[in-house]
């Protein structure tokens, strides 16, 4: 029997069970594929993730690499809690610490396919287009309302849900974006086929 596989278009489809903080507690490499297809809620707004970046912390490309700074702490401690930086002095990012503590490694979520809370993301953002609401890091923080405020919460405790893929994607990956160092390394992974990806993937 063929498997069922997750749509490209973003639809509500019926939640699985919610992720718990052990589920951060591996590789950075088995956790961000895994979260393709997941679907994040924060105070009930969100949607499908579609595209997110792995960073080791023997990345260069990583904000740990060059050790513990008081921006990139919450790196450091233990698995399953949000790390949310500025980029560029202008948009928050969210990431997701995993790994052991003291690993200081994270997965950048880059973009979701819009399911949940449309109308809360149209007015966060100040636009109706269902496809530019959540296409990048920055976009998708606005839309969620995600701001430094979320720095350090923990991703299995309100106003966080994170929810376990409850059919199996179709994986691509392709290199990081908006880097610098590192750029040859394919740790970027989307939906394949999803119009609400931040830049196209091959495949």
């Amino acid at each position: 029997m063929a498997r069922s596989r997750v749509p490209a278009a973003a639809s509500p489809a019926k939640l699985g069970p919610l992720l718990s903080r052990r589920f951060f507690a591996r590789s950075v490499h088995e956790v961000a594929p895994e979260l393709i297809g997941a679907t994040l809620l924060v105070a009930g707004v969100g949607g499908l993730i579609v595209e997110v970046e792995a960073y080791h912390h023997t990345d260069p490309a990583a904000h740990s690499y060059g050790g513990e700074t008081p921006r990139n702490r919450v790196m450091f401690g233990p698995p399953g809690f949000a790390y949310v930086y500025r980029s560029y002095g202008i948009h928050w990012c969210v990431n997701f610490v995993c790994e052991a503590e003291g690993s200081a490694s994270a997965v950048l979520i880059r973009a979701l396919a819009p399911t949940h809370g449309l109308g809360v993301m149209r007015k966060h953002r100040g636009l109706d287009d269902e496809r530019s609401l959540c296409s990048g890091p920055g976009k998708l923080t606005q839309a969620l309302g995600i701001t430094i405020a979320h720095n350090g919460a923990p991703l299995d405790i309100e106003p966080f849900a994170i929810h376990r893929r409850t059919v199996e994607p179709d994986i691509v990956t392709g290199p990081r974006i908006g880097i610098s160092k590192a750029i040859e390394l394919p740790w970027r992974y989307g939906l394949k086929g999803s119009r609400f990806l931040s830049k196209a993937l091959p495949g």
